[in-house]
């Protein structure tokens, strides 16, 4: 019997919201704010749409879709459907626990405070979870082009205790390193706070031995090109350099988005990926969909990309799974229970069914 992808419990922990969007949402928001500036308002050609400008190979290139989105979630009632609407496609796609992220400062635009912007990210998160039960945490974007990291990462510390669960730096990495938003990262490690960083995905090692030693970053965005500091031989990782052999042996996440990172010319092809590399030589590897929208996926995709691409089993999957979930901004107390309680009987379901 076929394994049943879509019903085995999923952790997702790097998906924007603003990436994320239904086709349908998109159009619905446009002629609520009446904004003009889509291509199409029909839902499968405005999909199709943002999918081919997404798949060009180069990242500034990806991310042009998104002032479409972001043009559409400039009130408090688009950001809450578009919160309560990512819950509910996480439902649909088998995913448990799910840690949402995006930046304040791009919705702005029709005067909401970013006290008022995140609270409508939370409340549509919140009704997701009442509907559907599916966990959440929420991550704060700063941006590597702008000079206002320490207010985003001030803004996440305080909605801690309303469902922030971390603080991250995304954009374009060529020319924007991680070391010149330090101070941020410094905020983030004395409140004993939690961090992610995109590091080597269109930048090399340099990013991500920034991303960690000058920023302290519990988890990596992307990092495919932590093999840069390996020596590779007929696809096997044969040595490894003093940065690599220390993400592997710290146990730092690594939060792989292997569509995107082919959309975004971070690798050549599915077949080049390092995911099964890193996953083999034993580095806590995550799967993850980065953005739904401009990458056409779900975590069930992702999941059928790691069978039919790189040969993963159940019990691989289960550890991809088990990885995400001990990697979440979460407390300890409630991933062992999502282990234990959902996780673990969720995959000895699909044993039995198999």
């Amino acid at each position: 019997m076929p394994l049943e992808l879509q019903a085995l419990p999923k952790v997702l922990l790097h998906e924007h919201l603003d990436g994320g969007l239904r086709p349908q949402t998109v159009i619905d928001l446009a002629l609520d704010a009446g904004y003009a500036g889509l291509p199409t308002h029909e839902a499968k050609e405005l999909a199709a749409w943002f999918f081919r400008g997404a798949n060009r190979g180069s990242l500034p290139l990806y991310l042009e879709g998104f002032k479409h989105t972001i043009g559409v979630m400039q009130t408090r009632a688009a950001l809450e459907r578009v919160a309560f609407e990512f819950i509910e496609d996480m439902h649909a796609d088998g995913v448990v626990y799910a840690e949402a992220r995006f930046a304040p400062c791009f919705h702005r635009e029709r005067g909401l405070t970013d006290e008022a912007i995140v609270g409508a990210i939370i409340d549509g998160l919140r009704r997701g979870e009442e509907k559907y039960g599916v966990k959440w945490g929420l991550i704060i974007c700063a941006m590597r082009d702008r000079m206002d990291s320490l207010e985003a990462a001030e803004l996440a510390i305080n909605f801690r205790a309303h469902g922030v669960v971390g603080f991250d730096l995304a954009g374009e990495e060529a020319g924007y390193p991680p070391k010149k938003h330090a101070e941020a990262f410094a905020a983030i490690q004395r409140a004993n706070f939690y961090s992610t960083l995109h590091a080597g995905e269109a930048f090399g090692v340099a990013s991500i031995w920034q991303a960690l030693q000058f920023c302290g970053a519990h988890r990596l965005g992307h990092a495919t090109r932590l093999s840069d500091d390996m020596t590779i031989v007929n696809g096997k990782i044969i040595k490894l350099g003093t940065l690599a052999q220390y993400v592997l042996d710290r146990r730092i996440p690594l939060e792989i988005c292997v569509s995107s990172n082919v959309h975004t010319g971070s690798v050549p092809s599915l077949r080049e990926h390092p995911f099964k590399m890193y996953f083999d030589r034993g580095f806590r590897v995550t799967l993850n969909t980065d953005d739904r929208l401009m990458s056409d996926t779900t975590m069930t995709k992702e999941f059928a990309i790691a069978v039919e691409e790189f040969g993963l089993t159940l019990g691989d999957l289960e550890k991809v799974t088990l990885n995400s979930i001990k990697s979440a901004f979460l407390p300890f107390d409630e991933r062992l229970r999502l282990i234990y309680d959902v996780i673990k009987p969720g995959y000895a379901r699909a044993r039995g069914s198999n």
